[in-house]
């Protein structure tokens, strides 16, 4: 198995102009263009701005990556929070209503087998 980039740049000419693409690899056999210029006079020229933009659209995508992960994590912690509250409020609950419900309550078991085999 061959180890390729997920992004990089290529060249290509069409008659007498050049133009250069900042490209993704989305499978093993699909590239999929990201970004695209064309006019350029010179095949170095042409590199110069593959290179150039294929650098800063890389640093974007981390800035991005960074910034959906730390929304993510206050996400998670805001749901994990949200899960604690409701878990005092039951407790809560159950203590005000004098009952011993969360004892007998098991989230496994099958309330409707066994009303079915009592009838």
């Amino acid at each position: 198995m061959t180890q390729t980039k997920k992004f990089d740049y290529r060249i290509v000419q069409d008659k007498d102009v050049w133009a250069a693409e900042i490209t993704r690899r989305m499978t093993a056999r699909k590239t999929i263009v990201s970004k695209r210029k064309t006019g350029f006079a010179t095949e170095a020229e042409a590199t110069a701005w593959g290179e150039k933009e294929l650098k800063s659209f890389l640093d974007k995508l981390m800035e991005r990556n960074e910034r959906k992960a730390k929304q993510r994590e206050v996400r998670t912690e805001a749901t994990a929070a949200k899960e604690l509250a409701a878990d005092v409020w039951r407790d809560a609950r159950d203590v005000a209503d004098g009952s011993d419900n969360a004892k007998d309550f098991d989230e496994d078991s099958d309330d409707y087998a066994s009303d079915e085999a009592s009838k």
